[in-house]
């Protein structure tokens, strides 16, 4: 197990897109704040802000300071998330049931937009780091394992070299489904922050021309949490 939450993200910088502004993020730093400071899951990242504070025991208006000036400390906070299959976006879906026609069209796409992005967040996660890589390592370890018992167990030593062959195969398809999936998580990271900075512009639209107010969308808390 990881010893800081920090650390894991093996000197990553903060993704650009979506960094720490309250004005312009999905991501609500009050709620962030609060499960930092209350749900277990997040005690790796609890630790580093505690090193960063000095001391144990915090305000939750200290922990929002601490990941406005450390933005390293919110992209530990989604890192964890991604993990799990939890969402960073915390804007909830436009009711347009109850706004004006001229609004519609601006707030449909918006909830277009947040469907997809919760769709493909998954790839925000770095490939190195994803399950995909795991099951890929996976495989292979059970490959090798089923090689040896092959031929040592079953004494198919006149059949090695078939069987090294279809190995060194499988090492090959696993290279190549790989590179695939690397390649993948590159294209769907770079639709996920196009999305994401389109969403929020269409947001600040809606805001500027009295559609909708953003602080009403706020979901403050996640199913997921016990």
């Amino acid at each position: 197990m990881a010893t800081s939450a920090v650390a894991s993200l093996s000197g990553r910088l903060p993704n650009p897109t979506i960094a720490i502004s309250k004005a312009s993020t999905m991501t609500n730093l009050k709620r962030v704040a609060l499960e930092i400071k209350t749900v277990g899951l997040y005690d790796l990242v609890l630790q580093d802000v505690q090193k960063i504070a000095g001391k144990k025991r915090l305000e939750e208006s200290e922990i929002e300071k601490i990941l406005i000036e450390h933005p390293e400390i919110m992209e530990a906070y989604k890192q964890t998330n991604v993990e799990y299959n939890l969402s960073n976006i915390h804007i909830g879906d436009i009711d347009l049931s109850t706004l004006e026609d001229r609004c519609i069209d601006d707030a449909r796409k918006v909830n277009e937009n947040l469907a997809l992005l919760r769709d493909i967040e998954k790839y925000t996660l770095p490939f190195e780091q994803s399950s995909t890589l795991v099951i890929i390592f996976s495989v292979e370890f059970f490959v090798l394992f089923s090689v040896q018992y092959l031929i040592v167990l079953l004494s198919l030593k006149e059949w090695q070299w078939h069987i090294y062959g279809a190995f060194a195969l499988s090492i090959a398809i696993a290279w190549w489904y790989a590179d695939r999936e690397r390649k993948r998580f590159a294209h769907e990271n770079a639709r996920f922050e196009k999305v994401y900075e389109e969403t929020l512009e269409i947001l600040e639209r809606l805001e500027e021309s009295g559609c909708v107010e953003k602080n009403e969308l706020w979901i403050m808390e996640s199913d997921e949490h016990v």
